[in-house]
């Protein structure tokens, strides 16, 4: 369900949307403060998400790490899903508590199947891709690995995350557009949702590329891994900053 539409008495047509809803919090508060609102959810969604993604576009930077070092480059990334992982998790527990009634708020609410909900799907699935990304780029910070075990602990965790990240972002595109073809530019929710399925594509292409050749135990294309993963990370980061504003935006459209 991502929209319900309903004529009131007076003939005026009122409209409810799953994100918007969400993300103006299940108690109907309007959230204060666009940049700055450390006692808000939503706010921390986006300063975590947009962390995380500033350390993925470092860690492949050109240059980097040759400065750094292969291992300290390994450890950005590293970093990076954790702070995607916290987002991932907060932004689970925000589609769960938004179908709750009274905005009611429980850890046993983690475990709650909504089956119904297009958003609980959209941010399960991308939390688990996080939990993907920890895999691989842990075991990425490992030495002295085989072409076997990088190639099953490394880029396969890789590039199940990207499959989830991609899937994730197209629910999330669907939920805000009702459909693949949309075309909302002064819709906030409609650049962010583009912005993250863009990087979700670019971060697929990274994946790919990413694969390891076992006859020479060497990337396929390591030019185009870090452009993927660049210009992914980029795109999350401008989505993740956009999701500051929007909770606010929300608030004042409902």
């Amino acid at each position: 369900m991502t929209f319900i539409e309903t004529e009131r008495p007076n003939g005026v047509v009122a409209r409810w949307e799953s994100r918007r809803h969400r993300k103006r919090g299940s108690r109907g508060a309007a959230p204060r403060g666009s940049w700055w609102c450390p006692r808000a959810r939503g706010w921390w969604i986006g300063i975590l998400f947009a962390v995380g993604s500033a350390l993925f576009a470092l860690g492949a930077v050109p240059g980097y790490a040759g400065m750094v070092g292969d291992r300290a480059d390994s450890v950005t990334f590293f970093v990076g899903s954790l702070f995607f992982t916290s987002a991932g998790f907060l932004q689970y527990r925000e589609s769960v508590d938004s179908g709750v009634p009274g905005g009611a708020r429980g850890w046993g609410r983690v475990f709650v199947v909504r089956p119904r909900q297009i958003d609980w799907w959209a941010s399960g699935v991308q939390l688990i891709g996080t939990v993907f990304f920890n895999v691989s780029t842990a075991n990425a910070v490992r030495v002295d690995l085989s072409t076997s075990t990088a190639l099953h602990h490394i880029w396969r965790p890789d590039a199940l995350g990207s499959v989830c990240f991609l899937v994730a972002s197209g629910l999330a595109w669907f939920e805000v557009c009702h459909g693949w073809g949309s075309w909302s530019p002064r819709d906030l929710s409609w650049w962010i949702t583009l912005l993250n399925l863009v990087g979700s594509v670019a971060f697929g292409i990274s994946a790919v590329a990413s694969y390891i050749v076992p006859s020479t135990g060497q990337l396929r294309n390591v030019e185009l891994t870090n452009l993927g993963t660049f210009v992914g990370a980029l795109c999350f980061l401008a989505g993740a900053i956009l999701l500051l504003p929007e909770r606010t935006a929300a608030s004042r459209a409902s």
